[in-house]
């Protein structure tokens, strides 16, 4: 009998699940049970939840498997950092030492918060996925195909923002990718971050406002905001996007296109501003 402990945490919306000889039997996000909207910490109360309800205890799960890698995603920081210098400073300046200090060495991290929960937990069990990789598991394994191609669009992983892959089997293989800084993901995330709701929160509000308005920035959105290929491929225009060197996720020009005059309400209050959501 094997069972898996899947954890998702650190930056939004925490959650745990239980996998039981390949099939899901239980999965549940820390807000949950903490009733904190959007709950980003370790899921210690997602996973005793696991543990208690199925009746077992944290010696007999095989493996912990945590959501993405932390040196890919650390690598792309810098890197990105690094090909605006001196540009985007400040944003480095706050994200960087909380990178040093607690989300580069998570691992660690895991294992304290685990043997937290039970002293005598394996650390050699933890193993780490690609961020993407893990999106497509999710899709594909509960499904009923044996199968399947996979399309998996969000903000950013570690470098991917889309991934095409192919399921067969117990395999999933990674076809194709579009990497940072362009995303479908981080294009929503601005136009929330622009009509002034909080990023990787406030998305779910844009969604759900659409149908009631009427799609007239269409064309000036694909003349000016993304270049989108026939083959669905595509790129954005990063002179109208700051998410790579500030704490906002755009700059004045796309209101200036999409709104002009700039409507006061549109100037991103400070208390909207979310760097750790920004840059991680």
């Amino acid at each position: 009998m094997t069972y898996i402990l899947g954890i998702s945490a650190f930056y939004h919306d925490s959650a745990a699940s239980l996998i039981k000889d390949g099939k899901v039997i239980s999965a549940v996000q820390e807000e949950r049970l903490t009733r904190i909207k959007g709950d980003a910490s370790f899921p210690k109360n997602s996973i005793k939840y696991l543990l208690q309800s199925n009746e077992i205890s944290a010696e007999e799960i095989s493996y912990v498997c945590f959501y993405e890698k932390p040196f890919l995603k650390f690598e792309r920081l810098l890197e990105t950092y690094l090909s605006h210098v001196p540009v985007g400073f400040q944003s480095f300046r706050k994200s960087i030492p909380l990178w040093i200090k607690e989300k580069l060495f998570q691992k660690n991290t895991l294992i304290k918060q685990l043997q937290l929960i039970d002293k005598n937990f394996n650390e050699d069990k933890i193993l780490f996925s690609e961020h993407h990789l893990s999106h497509a598991a999710s899709a594909f394994y509960p499904s009923p195909f044996n199968e399947a191609i996979i399309l998996t669009l969000d903000g950013v992983g570690e470098w991917a923002t889309t991934t095409i892959s192919k399921g067969k089997d117990s395999n999933i293989e990674i076809l194709e990718e579009i990497n940072y800084p362009h995303s479908i993901g981080l294009l929503y995330s601005s136009f929330t971050y622009f009509l002034g709701f909080k990023v990787n929160e406030g998305e779910y509000k844009v969604m759900g406002l659409a149908p009631y308005g009427q799609p007239k920035y269409v064309n000036t959105i694909l003349n000016n905001l993304i270049d989108l290929k026939d083959d669905g491929s595509f790129k954005l225009n990063q002179k109208y996007f700051s998410y790579s060197t500030h704490l906002v996720m755009v700059n004045s020009k796309p209101t200036r296109k999409i709104h002009p005059p700039l409507r006061e309400v549109l100037r991103f209050p400070p208390h909207l501003i979310c760097p750790t959501r920004v840059m991680t």
